[in-house]
């Protein structure tokens, strides 16, 4: 065992800082660290045009995994400090903790309301890069320096430029570095989405993402909202909005603690009502504040405050009936908050929530107010709001009364032999090997039952036609003892899709590695197997989609010779097939439709249906959902005038002309 002692101590120096520890600064060394690191740099642009400084920043992706930010601020300064008495290059890129955003409170920085604070971003994703070049254009002078593995390749190069060269402004490129990140691949849509978030908050200003394709081309994408978050929610809401947008603005100043100096905050906020669309988002110095913080701290409890005053007042609530919380307030509610202070408390470098204690309560006392005004001034639309909350919440609470009535009707003893008229159980207890036959009526259960292997196979019958499961309410299908057997079962719950945590399924109570549909082949078993398709559709989607949902192939033709050779055809082209080998055989034989399951004998049922090793399975698989979603509710929903059209266009495929 290695020795602790005092030599045992070491400390990290240099560009290890970061390399050998990414996750402390960027929160991550994977992926999601990689991509923090092309927001730094990013950042430090966004804040050079909040200031006033450029209005556009074109971000270029090449397919190397090497990025270029470029935009056309005042110009990274690169030359000597002499207060520092040190290159800035080297306190910008080689020095944690060093950077022009340290007094903005004081009016002592370069900049009042900056994303970036910390003096970590820039020197971190270099000291974390392949490599990196930076060129900081200063009018007729274009000064530049490049690094290798977080350290200086070159000196500082500075370099006059010639009349139609004149510009502004800082363009980086470099390569997030594969011996610090595990993973350095940073998708499209993460960068769409990025320069998307940040041009709402930005109002006006214009972001261009320039990616090469893997075919070599360059796609352009652009990003301009000159209203910024008003327009956003215009966009988030189309035609479903329930209320008019309704922005205001706010300004503040006060401070986290008694013994802490004051500081600016100001704030825009929109938000409207939607029983479409819900959408909360949060920013704060330009930061999307995934985890919220603050902002969401202020939001939940000001909107609960003025409706359920409103409701009260207006006597909107019934006798004795539960307030309303918040998550009925979000169900229907589309708001973005825009925030900026001079000084800002960030959970972490990551900048995904701040804990500002007065920018909470600031924003707190602005939205109760504004919200007062807003119903106020405009009582249609406060109605409409109030009685769509109260919507949500009755909702909500059927939902979870039915979530209840789900659970206490498919709880069943360890007994369920006992519990579920007719199953026969099996005598496995491994849910990877056991078998469920859903089987048509009790004439199949019999036949079915002699067939199978009685070690890993079950079987269920089912009496007759079931519910059709995308027509019907939760309330009538649970009160079919048909389907709540079925539920009980196969025993893993079943997932109801409405507002609230109502669902019961959990995939790890499923008892089953298959669940398999055995009707006859004719028009009733189709309609069965259908309506049992349609069950599973609708409460038991996940079970498609994993696969575990199959149909048992019944053939539709026995072939006897005169020597007692038995063949089966499972369809017409096989039928064709087998007769034309034994008419080339010369062998004489009979065709017989074959009958129901219920009167097919036990060696046949287990040759055709039960034995893994003959029988034939088709996988219940929708690889495409949307087209699943689309069939079932034309035929099987409430869209009677879908339904008409496309029996007038298919129906001809499907009726047997013998009939006429």
């Amino acid at each position: 065992m290695a020795q602790y002692n005092d030599q045992t101590i070491s400390s990290l120096k240099g560009a290890d800082r970061v390399r050998k520890r990414p996750a402390v600064i960027f929160g991550s060394e994977g992926l999601e660290g990689c991509e923090h690191s092309f927001f730094e740099i990013l950042s430090n642009s966004i804040d050079e045009a909040r200031e006033g400084y450029g209005k556009e920043i074109v971000v270029t992706v090449y397919q190397d995994r090497t990025i270029e930010v470029d935009d056309h601020g005042r110009g990274v300064p690169l030359d000597f400090n002499k207060k520092e008495n040190r290159f800035n290059w080297e306190l910008v890129y080689c020095e944690l903790y060093a950077g022009g955003k340290y007094n903005n409170n004081q009016g002592g920085g370069a900049y009042k309301y900056s994303l970036g604070l910390n003096g970590l971003g820039a020197c971190a994703t270099q000291y974390s890069s392949e490599f990196m070049d930076v060129y900081s254009f200063k009018g007729d002078t274009l000064y530049e320096i490049h690094f290798e593995k977080g350290n200086p390749s070159s000196e500082l190069i500075v370099s006059p430029l010639e009349r139609k060269q004149k510009r502004t402004g800082t363009l980086t490129r470099w390569r997030p570095d594969l011996d610090v990140f595990t993973d350095t691949k940073i998708p499209k849509e993460y960068f769409l989405s990025t320069l998307h978030k940040q041009a709402v908050v930005n109002k006006g200003l214009h972001l261009v993402l320039v990616y090469e394709e893997e075919d070599g081309s360059l796609s352009t994408t652009e990003f301009y909202y000159e209203n910024g978050i008003s327009d956003y929610i215009g966009e988030i809401t189309g035609e479903n909005a329930l209320t008019a947008p309704f922005y205001w603005e706010m300004s503040a100043t006060g401070r986290d603690r008694e013994d802490k100096e004051d500081y600016e905050l100001k704030a825009e906020v929109c938000f409207c009502v939607s029983n479409v669309v819900t959408r909360l988002e949060y920013y704060h110095n330009s930061s999307y504040l995934e985890h919220g913080g603050s902002p969401d701290k202020a939001v939940k409890r000001a909107f609960f405050y003025a409706l359920d005053k409103y409701m009260s007042e207006k006597g909107m609530y019934q006798k004795r009936e539960a307030k309303i919380t918040f998550a009925d307030i979000q169900d229907c509610l589309v708001l973005v908050i825009n925030s900026f202070s001079t000084q800002t408390s960030y959970e972490n470098q990551t900048k995904k929530s701040i804990t500002n204690k007065f920018i909470e309560n600031a924003l707190y006392e602005s939205i109760k107010q504004q919200l007062e005004i807003f119903f106020a001034e405009n009582p249609a639309q406060a109605e409409l709001f109030a009685k769509q909350v109260l919507i949500n919440k009755r909702s909500r609470e059927r939902a979870e009364s039915t979530r209840v009535d789900i659970k206490k009707k498919l709880a069943v003893s360890s007994d369920i032999t006992q519990r579920v008229e007719k199953f026969v159980s099996c005598r496995s207890k491994d849910p990877s090997k056991r078998e469920l036959y859903i089987v048509e009526g009790d004439s199949a259960l019999t036949s079915c039952k002699l067939a199978r292997d009685a070690e890993f196979q079950a079987i269920i019958p089912v009496r007759g036609k079931t519910l059709n499961c995308l027509k019907s309410s939760y309330d009538k299908i649970f009160k079919s003892d048909i389907i709540v057997d079925l539920l009980k079962v196969i025993g893993c719950g079943v997932e109801v899709k409405a507002k609230g945590d109502v669902s019961a399924f959990n995939l790890e109570n499923l008892k089953w590695s298959k669940i398999i549909i055995c009707t006859d082949a004719d028009e009733d078993g189709f309609q069965i197997r259908t309506l049992l398709l349609t069950m599973f559709y609708r409460l038991l989607p996940t079970l498609i989609r994993e696969g575990k949902v199959f149909i048992a192939e019944s053939p539709l033709y026995e072939i006897t010779t005169n020597k007692d050779e038995i063949y089966f055809a499972y369809n017409e082209g096989e039928k064709t097939e087998i007769l034309a080998m034994l008419d080339a055989k010369g062998k004489k034989y009979t065709i017989q439709r074959s009958k129901g399951l219920g009167e097919n004998e036990p060696e046949m049922m287990s040759k055709t249906t039960m034995r893994p090793d003959t029988r034939r399975l088709i996988q219940v698989n929708p690889t495409d959902e949307e087209a699943t979603r689309i069939m079932f509710e034309t035929l099987l929903g409430d869209d009677i005038i879908a339904r008409k059209a496309f029996i007038a266009e298919n129906g001809y495929k499907y009726m047997d002309i013998a009939d006429f």
